[in-house]
């Protein structure tokens, strides 16, 4: 061979647009194609981007497989480089045409290193180094990455690989994924949703203070909130008679009992009526005061969640509620999402009044900046800070809560002065 080695570069046109936006599906393949060209895999890095986009490389002991695919235009860039004339990088190009459903593959090979532009200098390697060289092994890591991302922030969490979970309904797509730092992770189109390891934090703030403050919560509507945790905190309590959840996506529910079984113990419990309906049309066809709580536990305000942030559903909201009732939302990060942020703050003091509307604060890792927001609402007479502290502890204790406490009950109310001055009336 007359160089160092061959360095392969290649455009793929024309590829299946599902397969370039799979992380593991591309993982897999990349793999596959350095076996079939009998490379030595040392490990492998790969990351998903949303809403599209995967790269990765293959680091191989004869060099590397690197890619970067555009779903949106069915187009995938690898670069594949061998050294020394064992490898044939052209057969990894064969396999990874077929695995992507190219229409057309276009390609260029380069001889880098000509050796007769190079001169071989020799140098010394202690002898004890090099045995230990010869001696160990490579080991193959495996490195596959989600990547939760928009236009200003990213946030990436390592996981096993492998898709547990993988549908789309007619209205999102949904996936689970195994991760090593937060176990099982619930993705709703690429956007993280919940996690084993914190989901408490979410679910345990958003139920809780509202229902320690309510002077006696028994009918209740739950909108969403489909990975069933928001159902299981509620039917903590004795003294509610019926929750009524309204899920418009009955593959979230399907993906939370194979996957979540704690998230989604609930199911099954009597006073849960669990409607697969559209939330939105739901609460516009509702009788006026007729819950005591309302809970919204919707994703981003995009997709199916879109319409659970207008002001016509929060007026809807508000007629359905009895005259002590109270609302209770996710309102999004300050950091983040402050536009609608904002705005749902704004929205909320028009329709139930200035002094009838309380924002709190939770810590939840896995949501973008790790600070998010709720909205308290109230109707009637119902403060989140008239809560009783022993009663609290003492629920919090009988139930092994795992994030929620009086002490946090009150704290979570007070508020770093950037997010007081967001909502702030002038």
């Amino acid at each position: 061979m007359s160089a160092l080695g061959r360095h392969v570069l290649v455009e793929f046109f024309g590829c299946s647009s599902e397969i370039l936006n799979e992380v593991s599906t591309i993982e897999k393949a990349m793999l596959q194609a350095a076996e079939d060209a009998e490379a030595t895999i040392i490990n492998s890095t790969f990351h998903h981007f949303s809403p599209y986009g995967v790269s990765g490389v293959v680091v191989i002991q004869e060099s590397h497989l690197a890619i970067h695919t555009w779903p949106e235009f069915q187009y995938a860039a690898v670069d594949i480089f061998t050294c020394g004339d064992v490898i044939n990088p052209w057969i990894a190009y064969d396999y990874l045409k077929k695995a992507f459903e190219a229409k057309q593959g276009s390609s260029i090979e380069l001889r880098r290193g000509q050796t007769d532009l190079l001169e071989r200098v020799d140098f010394n390697i202690q002898q004890d180094r090099k045995d230990k060289q010869t001696e160990l092994k490579p080991e193959y890591k495996r490195e596959v990455w989600f990547t939760d991302r928009d236009d200003d922030i990213a946030l990436s969490i390592r996981h096993k690989g492998q898709l547990l979970y993988n549908k789309k309904s007619p209205y999102q797509k949904v996936q689970v994924y195994d991760t090593y730092e937060f176990g099982k992770m619930l993705a709703i189109d690429n956007m993280v949703m919940c996690t084993q390891k914190d989901e408490h934090n979410y679910h345990e703030m958003l139920i809780h203070v509202p229902m320690q403050t309510h002077p006696d919560p028994k009918n209740i509507l739950l909108i969403g909130a489909g990975d069933g945790g928001s159902a299981r905190e509620l039917l903590r309590y004795e003294n509610v008679e019926k929750v009524t959840q309204v899920e418009i996506d009955e593959k979230v529910i399907e993906a939370s009992k194979l996957h979540f079984p704690d998230l989604s113990s609930a199911y099954n419990h009597p006073k849960l009526d669990l409607l697969i309906q559209d939330g939105i049309k739901f609460v516009a066809d509702a009788p006026s005061e007729c819950y005591d709580l309302v809970i919204v536990d919707g994703s981003d305000p995009q997709g199916p969640a879109e319409g659970l942030f207008s002001t016509s559903f929060f007026e809807d909201v508000y007629r359905i509620l009895r005259s002590q009732g109270v609302l209770c939302f996710q309102s999004e990060s300050p950091h983040c999402n402050s536009k609608a942020f904002v705005e749902l703050n704004q929205c909320q003091k028009k329709i139930f009044g200035q002094e009838k509307v309380h924002t709190y604060l939770a810590y939840v890792p896995m949501y973008p900046s790790g600070v998010w927001s709720f909205m308290y609402a109230s109707k009637g007479d119902a403060h989140p800070l008239n809560v009783n502290d022993a009663t609290v502890e003492k629920f919090a204790k009988q139930h092994d809560l795992r994030y929620y406490t009086a002490a946090i009950h009150r704290a979570a109310f007070a508020l770093p002065t950037y997010v007081r001055e967001m909502i702030e009336e002038v």
